[in-house]
């Protein structure tokens, strides 16, 4: 699956982008037929503002190529985490690659990192966790909803990455992450109402030679509870991050040029008006985008110190 590797050729049963702009884009299984809304099988026809595509005519074609619609072309494009991100279906509120990219540093995540995640959500997140810890790691996702669980699963299979990811349906709240996850986990991401309430069974998920916990939170009210319950818990080194977007746009501009020598002259105010209007210079500059995307969540971040050194601490 493309998901899964690199690959130069569209093949049945791969998840593509179809590619119109930064703003606009699609994602789809390629495919022959597809279950229409009256539960019949039909041809798989794509409908865009830009015409129709024939999702066949994909198969054997390359990534990136540039293909022609009834009125217009797109570039079809192999999927990427980034990309799934921005065209995924939406079943929850999802974590954007700013603050996704801040995550994986701040949990210091390698190739071969076991990692919990609690809210797997719409699997924004998860995607960039398993390309992280792929070959070797694995993810462990869980989710309070059942059908959130089911699409997931049935998700990261068609994406060709199921056997990086384990998808469980739990309150972690209540009930924990399990015994078989005890002492077993590198670091623990949370995304939830009430995260203060799964940190004690983070300490117990944690290697004994300590991990990362991170917990993304929209309210600093939330992030006031979480911090409290974390240094109760024996966490040190807690900080909290906003990651806020600036966009810049390089452009040239044309600016009048003042001219020294009307006013030497001590030309009237109509003619300094005339000659500086005429008279332009063009400049390299930026400018700032119309609008730009605010607050979406506080992410703390804090370590649990090996647990020799927690026991040695408590006995001091």
């Amino acid at each position: 699956m493309s998901f899964y590797k690199t690959k130069s050729i569209i093949e049945e049963g791969d998840v593509v982008v179809l590619y119109f702009g930064p703003q606009k884009m699609h994602c789809f299984e390629v495919t022959h037929k597809i279950v229409n809304k009256k539960g019949e099988l039909v041809d798989n026809v794509f409908q865009t503002t830009h015409g129709a595509l024939k999702i066949p005519s994909l198969i054997g074609k390359k990534y990136g190529t540039k293909v022609e619609l009834t009125r217009g072309w797109a570039y079809v494009l192999q999927p990427t985490p980034e990309l799934w991100t921005v065209t995924l279906p939406h079943r929850t509120q999802i974590i954007y690659t700013p603050d996704i990219s801040l995550i994986i540093h701040l949990l210091d995540l390698v190739p071969g990192s076991i990692v919990i995640e609690t809210g797997t959500g719409s699997g924004s997140l998860s995607h960039s966790l398993i390309r992280t810890i792929r070959p070797h790691g694995h993810l462990h996702t869980f989710d309070f909803h059942k059908q959130r669980v089911e699409l997931a699963t049935a998700e990261f299979k068609k994406h060709g990455i199921d056997e990086f990811v384990t998808v469980t349906h739990r309150d972690v709240c209540l009930e924990g992450f399990g015994d078989a996850l005890k002492h077993k986990v590198d670091a623990v991401f949370l995304d939830l109402p009430h995260p203060w309430l799964t940190i004690n069974h983070a300490v117990d998920a944690l290697k004994e030679s300590g991990g990362k916990l991170c917990s993304f939170s929209p309210c600093i009210e939330q992030v006031q509870q979480t911090c409290i319950q974390l240094e109760a818990t024996g966490f040190v080194d807690v900080r909290t991050y906003e990651c806020l977007q600036k966009e810049l746009t390089v452009v040239f501009k044309n600016i009048p040029k003042l001219n020294l020598d009307c006013l030497k002259k001590k030309h009237s105010v109509e003619e300094v008006i005339e000659k500086k209007s005429a008279e332009q210079d063009k400049i390299l500059t930026v400018s700032h985008a119309h609008s730009l995307p605010g607050h979406t969540g506080y992410v703390t971040i804090a370590t649990l110190p090996p647990l020799f050194a927690r026991i040695t601490e408590d006995d001091n």
